[in-house]
């Protein structure tokens, strides 16, 4: 039993650390925009794609956490943006809009 489980969170780790950390992966999120039909996300396997910011989203001076759920999915996604990764006036601004937008947990459109 104990070697099954050491066999799934190793797997699990193959499966998450190229998406979500190392952002090797065709599926990992590298992009972010708002436009006039809501907030998208940017994948090199799909492209463009409509979210759903939850509320639940926090931005701090050092850390934006963005909480998410795509059109039709049920559960929530995270996706962390630390102040290091962008242009520190890019990154004050996208946590202004975080915090200011009027329509930020609107449904995509």
């Amino acid at each position: 039993m104990k070697a099954l489980l050491v066999a799934l969170y190793v797997a699990h780790g193959c499966w998450v650390l190229p998406r979500h950390l190392t952002l090797r992966s065709r599926h990992a999120i590298t992009g972010l925009r708002r436009h006039a039909g809501g907030w998208q996300l940017w994948s090199e396997a799909q492209g463009w794609q409509a979210v759903q910011l939850r509320p639940d989203s926090l931005a701090l001076p050092a850390l934006i956490v963005l909480r998410f759920r795509r059109p039709g999915q049920w559960f929530t996604r995270g996706l962390c943006i630390a102040a290091d990764s962008m242009d520190p006036q890019l990154h004050r601004r996208l946590r202004v809009r975080l915090k200011f937008s009027r329509r930020r947990w609107a449904a995509a459109g």
